[in-house]
């Protein structure tokens, strides 16, 4: 899948985490239903195992040699540091209101955009910064009135997800210069089934027809929405794409008016504006930057 020429690798790479955020928010919906029905781990594991099962026809055209990594151990290492924020995500889940969910959830981005300036060397921009800064805000202003504080310890093992999952795109981001999105998004999904089927055996149940429908729509919306993102890491800076982390608090209001009936507050409302205003910024800003960027390069 492409975007028409004119379009610069910064932009496309804004585009391209655009639809990941839509495609990986409709698979959460689904799968809330799905954890509604079995245990969370045994969830976990099938989303992994179907993501990976919707790929096999792409590696038997092509050929298993071409999924072959340059190097195994990035690709397993970063398996190893997903799997475990996943398991520490499942494990808090029951225990903290869908709201103290949304607002640990969202420190994922400042995390990325910390670790890419430390260890990716990423040039800090501050429109960057100001932009999350500004989409965080927004978040706390749909979050804020029905944060309950009743987690306690859970709380501190949602947080504790949110490094992991940063490291685990930092990871993404440096794979990407060695890999291409294919061979990741393949190798992810392979090395979280295989690290998550010891903790979903125990409370293993058989699901209903309708499920295993549900489960194979999310694994091909996961691997979808992986390979997005993935696209969006190779083509731009991963700090530029973490501002748009805060689109998914619309698209998850939309689902849950959709699918659940859950009327948006006023403010839901009035924080979806905020961000939409500081992802709306920051994507221009970075079209801009790039298009400048591309001048200077051609003058020389």
């Amino acid at each position: 899948m492409g975007f028409p020429g004119e379009m610069s690798r910064a932009a496309q790479g804004v585009a391209y985490a655009i639809m990941a955020g839509m495609l990986l928010t409709t698979l959460n919906a689904i799968m809330r239903e799905v954890t509604a029905t079995m245990d969370v781990y045994q969830a976990q594991f099938l989303r992994y195992f179907f993501g990976f099962v919707v790929m096999l026809p792409s590696i038997w055209r092509d050929g298993i040699a071409a999924y072959r990594p340059n190097g195994v151990w990035g690709q397993a290492w970063r398996g190893v540091v997903h799997t475990a924020g996943l398991t520490l995500w499942f494990t808090a889940l029951p225990h903290l209101a869908l709201a103290d969910v949304t607002a640990l959830g969202f420190t994922t981005p400042i995390f990325i955009m910390i670790g890419a300036v430390v260890f990716l060397k990423e040039k800090p921009d501050w429109r960057r910064w100001t932009a999350a800064g500004i989409g965080f805000a927004g978040v706390l202003v749909v979050v804020a009135p029905g944060l309950s504080g009743g987690g306690g310890f859970y709380n501190l093992v949602m947080l504790s997800s949110a490094p992991l999952f940063a490291a685990s795109f930092l990871i993404t981001k440096a794979l990407t210069r060695r890999d291409s999105p294919q061979v990741i998004v393949v190798w992810q999904a392979l090395a979280v089934t295989l690290f998550t089927l010891p903790i979903a055996i125990p409370g293993w149940a058989w699901p209903g027809p309708w499920v295993w429908v549900m489960l194979f729509a999310c694994g091909l919306l996961g691997s979808l929405g992986h390979f997005f993102l993935t696209r969006a890491f190779a083509m731009a800076d991963i700090s530029a794409s973490q501002p748009l982390k805060f689109l998914d608090l619309i698209w998850a209001a939309s689902w849950g008016f959709l699918l659940f009936h859950e009327v948006p507050s006023r403010t839901t409302m009035m924080g979806a504006v905020v961000i939409f205003i500081a992802t709306t910024w920051i994507a221009r800003s970075e079209s801009r930057a790039a298009r400048q960027r591309e001048k200077t390069l051609h003058a020389r």
